[in-house]
């Protein structure tokens, strides 16, 4: 029995001195092959095109929305571009509204009791800012997909009045005699004016305007939606070229609401007039609608965001348009007759060339 245990002890020995000599003697496993499936890593390439919105309009005013890809034309400085991208589908809205702070007292009650319908205009997939503006710029609120939020500060808002009557000079306006000017005799008129002076900085609000939108996604439509009697003072830090060209750069687009103009109620300034709110919208791509009544106010504010929401996007990469130049002309033309093209009038080169 003595002699069967031992060699059944020294087998077993034996058995785990091998199998730890096999174990110590086996070559390091070799590292794990990396899978064969990984998608390599994404290199993002910004293309360089340049963005083009378009609204087209029929002789009675109506947007024109069914327009398909083969019936536009882009020309840029007459040499035709081919069109990258198209879409008819509506685009959600980055808005900053501007609102003028110092209207005449006939305007400026309608203006106040219509504001809190602007909040019907924007939907929940759009973001909005809101800014007032007289002498200087002044931001509400910033941007926000609220719309309660922005009914509340538009509800809460109180604008300012200028008031219309004769402002004088009274540190040069002459002696008074009982409350009276006296009589002169030189024909020199006195000092004053029987206007009000306006101080409103359009310049520099719009610009103010287009800084904020100017980090907004390119996914989404940019516009500056303005209500102002149009106004401009002389105390602008930026020029009107400066605030053109931050609005074109930026794809940003004016659409404005005028107090002030005497045209058709609701129609658009097909023949746009020479003031520089007119002429933001009009070489941005933008429109310009007339109102000062609070019920034509109230619809306006939806027929804006409307046809800024439903314009055609197309989009070109410049090709063999002449060199040397940095600014380049752009225009759209239709294969469908007696209809009106909005667009921006124009891009800059190195703007595009940066990728912006």
């Amino acid at each position: 029995m003595l002699p069967r245990m031992l060699d059944s002890l020294l087998g077993t020995v034996l058995f785990l001195v091998l199998a730890g000599a096999v174990t110590a003697q086996a070559p390091p496993a070799s590292p794990k092959a990396p899978p064969q499936n990984q998608p390599p890593p994404t290199i993002v390439v910004r293309a360089r095109s340049v963005i083009v919105p378009v609204t087209v309009k029929d002789s009675h005013g109506q947007l024109v929305g069914d327009l398909t890809r083969e019936q536009f034309r882009i020309l840029v400085d007459g040499v035709e571009q081919k069109i990258a991208t198209f879409s008819s589908d509506p685009v959600p809205l980055s808005a900053v509204v501007l609102l003028d702070n110092d209207l005449s007292q006939k305007v400026m009650p309608h203006v106040q009791k219509s504001l809190t319908t602007i909040s019907a205009g924007f939907g929940p997939e759009d973001e909005v800012a809101l800014v007032t503006f007289d002498q200087f710029p002044q931001t509400v609120s910033d941007f926000s997909f609220s719309n309660d939020l922005l009914f509340t500060k538009l509800k809460r808002l109180e604008l300012g009045t200028h008031n219309d009557q004769v402002v004088s000079d009274p540190t040069t306006a002459g002696p008074l005699i009982n409350g009276q000017a006296p009589p002169s005799t030189t024909g020199i008129p006195l000092h004053g004016s029987d206007r009000y002076k306006k101080q409103n900085a359009l310049n520099d609000a719009v610009f103010q305007a287009g800084q904020m939108l100017q980090g907004r996604g390119r996914d989404r439509r940019k516009i500056v939606f303005v209500v102002s009697d149009g106004n401009n003072g002389g105390r602008n830090t930026h020029t009107y070229e400066q605030t053109l060209r931050l609005l074109l750069d930026s794809d940003i687009s004016v659409y404005s609401i005028s107090v002030v103009h005497t045209v058709p109620v609701g129609k658009s300034l097909l023949q746009h007039g020479e003031s520089e709110l007119d002429k933001f919208a009009t070489n941005t791509g933008g429109d310009t609608f007339y109102g000062s009544k609070e019920e034509d106010l109230e619809r306006l504010y939806s027929d804006l965001t409307e046809q800024a929401r439903n314009e055609y996007t197309l989009t070109f990469a410049p090709d063999d348009v002449p060199p040397g130049r940095d600014y380049h002309e752009i225009e759209v033309r239709v294969r469908r007759p007696d209809l009106a093209i909005e667009t921006r009038r124009g891009y800059y080169e190195s703007a595009v060339a940066a990728g912006r």
